[in-house]
């Protein structure tokens, strides 16, 4: 059986799209199992629908502390089953409780090349340092932002003359490559989460696969 999943968005959805497009391919094997929003409105949600996966929402709005609404979403999403948490584009972050209610099944992507750049504007400080390499890394939750186990990361050369909007769109197109990807070596088993840390084929992976794009 696949591992079930769930994916929690706040908006478009497009990182969404690209799990929705790799299951339908049979380049992914996960049972996407609902799709969860804290925004009605997230256009994520018709993406959902139109594939035919449940969906589910709770506005943060409704709540009085980050604490309650992680709470609220524990409880909702719990009745889905998942074994897997896949975050695209969910805008809030995530209490401590809720981490630990989901230890080791958590997964974000994140717009640079961990643990370079964690936090905003990623590709404009990439330019500015001059690198000459930049992409994304997915990366297993934990309660530091950003400084999760890494499981995979996608990378591509960087032009000195482009601008930080024009990377951000190269950098995207990899994020729809290698999210489902890592997403489907964790739920097949072949890299897992123990002791707070990566295992890749059943060994300690202290650097993530990387991939490079043209």
């Amino acid at each position: 059986m696949s591992c079930r999943a769930a994916i929690l968005i706040s908006g478009s959805g497009t990182n969404l799209q690209a799990f929705i497009d790799a299951v339908a391919a049979g380049n992914l094997e996960l049972d996407l199992c609902v799709v969860f929003s804290n925004n009605p409105n997230a256009f994520g949600l018709q993406r959902a629908e139109k594939a035919g996966i449940p969906t589910a929402c709770i506005e943060h709005g409704d709540f009085l502390d980050r604490e309650s609404f992680d709470r609220a979403v524990i409880e909702e999403l719990d009745r889905w089953n998942p074994e897997l948490l896949i975050l695209a584009g969910f805008m809030r972050i995530l209490s401590p409780t809720f981490v630990k209610h989901y230890e080791g099944k958590v997964l974000n992507i994140h717009p640079a090349l961990l643990p370079k750049y964690p936090g905003l504007n990623t590709h404009q400080r990439v330019l500015d340092a001059g690198d000459k390499w930049h992409g994304s890394t997915v990366h297993f939750v934990t309660e530091e932002l950003d400084g999760g186990p890494r499981i995979l990361a996608g990378r591509l050369r960087v032009d000195p003359n482009e601008t930080a909007e024009e990377l951000l769109h190269r950098v995207q197109t990899i994020e729809h490559q290698v999210y489902p990807e890592a997403a489907g070596l964790v739920g097949s088993g072949r890299v897992a989460f123990h002791d707070g840390q990566a295992w890749i084929d059943g060994k300690l992976a202290d650097e993530p696969i990387v991939r490079t794009f043209p």
